[in-house]
């Protein structure tokens, strides 16, 4: 890591800032950013682990922050990295942090044909939503399911929470993968399987969320009539990953390989594989290795059940609003994204073909119209890309090209990302305070401490409409539509 990163600064002229390979990095890295966005987030510690992820042993391209990103463990949240399969003897690195501790967090989204004029009383639905969806760190309200059941849903995936009666079968086309990963054994421990037997059907804790919202604005017109949006219309977003089974993995694995690096002047280095890393949070094996075989498949196995544990959430708030709408409270899912994965993908780099590991840690995929990797309904628009905002503030919907792959291996933001750290947010939002503001501007909200409502106020965020924007000026994706928030329940 170079302490005086900032003179290798490279405006590149389309909305992103390039820092120049330097000391060990092997790529170049880049910031979708402009000045006033990077003096804005002076946090210098981001840009520094981007640095030290693009001298990961196997990368290609370039090591990318979305504009959302921000510190996080060994990769910044809104950090993406590929590397080369092909690498070496073994294949590039695989890094459990450079994937993150929830393992396919992600978000799926619902649209009813219904306004939120077809809704009796919006404070009894919220407190309906509230009592049916748990949230908190707890995963206490968890559905009631067996040790054969589990194992279904981290074999099966979404596909296999429908055939336990958690959602529907139309939903899985609009799911990222359809919803499901592939895994040979799904071998994790069994403290992993004892934390997910209780939590299918929780949202979690931290900023995690089931939002109710109304479309507010829209940006491009064809794309939300093709996709059933229009002005006015009640939405919903759900935001929540593996919970403590995809916790459990990331750190059973990360305490294996860590132990293997030992220091080595300013690094850190692992003899058997003749890999340097720059951080120790970054400790990845061989794409080929048992280990990273190992790694790759519980990764997998986490993620299934993170697209099941969204599938149980979308099902509970379909009982909720058939409840209090009736036949308007019929919901149709718009997409299902993942945030935090790793997925073996072809790219184009430097004039060849590339199969890549390709890490997105606070990271949407979003691929363009013509992608062979995206479903036929999205040829004309491109790929839905799900952005959740602050709960004061306002969500996004943004697609994909419509063609040509984006430069950031079909990347983008995924958030507003965090401004001010938990500790820094809580010390200063009176979260009390916030959610009597907040309900004064017709936003009902629910959460099970104050503390959680001061560490995800909206002042602790970015503004998402300028990380929307900085987006759109790099050429990720482009928005649809904004949504505004009618009822927030938190963790």
């Amino acid at each position: 890591m170079a302490e005086d990163w900032r003179q290798y600064l490279s405006h590149e002229g389309d909305g992103t800032i390039r820092i120049k390979a330097h000391g060990k990095m092997k790529v170049d890295a880049r910031l979708v950013t402009d000045t006033n966005h990077m003096e804005l987030h002076a946090d210098d510690r981001g840009p520094e682990q981007l640095i030290n992820a693009a001298s990961l042993p196997g990368i290609v391209g370039e090591a990318w922050g979305m504009a959302d990103w921000h510190f996080g463990y060994g990769l910044p949240i809104g950090g993406v990295v590929a590397t080369d399969t092909e690498f070496g003897d073994l294949g590039g690195a695989i890094s459990p942090g450079g994937v993150g501790f929830d393992i396919n967090c992600g978000v799926r989204m619902l649209a009813l044909d219904a306004t939120a004029g077809d809704i009796p009383n919006l404070k009894k639905l919220a407190g309906r939503l509230a009592g049916r969806i748990p949230a908190g760190a707890s995963g206490k309200g968890g559905l009631d399911i067996t040790n054969s059941d589990l194992e279904r849903l981290i074999q099966g995936g979404a596909p296999a929470a429908v055939e336990l009666g958690f959602g529907f079968d139309e939903d899985l086309e609009h799911l990222e993968s359809g919803g499901l990963l592939g895994t040979e054994n799904a071998d994790i421990s069994s403290r992993a399987k004892e934390r997910g037997l209780r939590a299918l059907g929780t949202l979690g804790s931290g900023n995690h969320f089931l939002e109710l919202q109304t479309v507010g604005q829209t940006v491009d017109a064809d794309t939300a009539e093709q996709w059933g949006l229009y002005d006015g219309q009640l939405v919903a977003m759900i935001h929540s990953g593996s919970r403590g089974l995809g916790h459990q993995v990331c750190s059973d694995h990360v305490r294996s390989l860590e132990r293997r690096y030992k220091k080595r002047g300013n690094g850190w280095y692992d003899s058997e594989w003749d890999f340097e890393i720059a951080d120790r949070q970054l400790a990845a094996a061989p794409f080929h290795s048992s280990q990273g075989q190992s790694y790759f498949d519980a990764m997998n196995a986490a993620a299934n059940f993170a697209f099941a544990n969204r599938s149980a959430l979308a099902h509970r708030l379909r009982e909720v609003l058939r409840l209090e709408l009736g036949v308007d409270g019929e919901a149709r899912t718009l997409y299902d994204v993942a945030h935090n994965i790793a997925k073996v993908e072809n790219h184009h780099l430097h004039d060849k073909n590339c199969t890549c590991i390709v890490h997105r840690k606070g990271a949407t995929r979003a691929y363009s119209g013509d992608s062979p990797h995206l479903d036929s309904r999205y040829r004309t628009t491109g790929q839905p890309v799900l952005i959740p905002g602050d709960m004061g503030t306002g969500s996004w919907v943004m697609a994909g090209p419509k063609t040509g792959q984006n430069i950031a291996f079909g990347s983008s933001c995924h958030g507003a990302g965090r401004a001010l750290s938990r500790t820094q947010a809580k010390r200063t939002i009176d979260g009390s305070a916030l959610k009597k503001e907040l309900e004064s501007k017709g936003i009902r909200i629910h959460a099970s401490t104050p503390n959680v409502l001061s560490e995800e106020a909206p002042d602790a965020y970015k503004d998402v409409d300028e990380v929307i924007k900085l987006t759109e000026n790099a050429g990720l994706a482009r928005p649809v539509v904004r949504l505004n928030p009618l009822a927030v329940i938190k963790g």
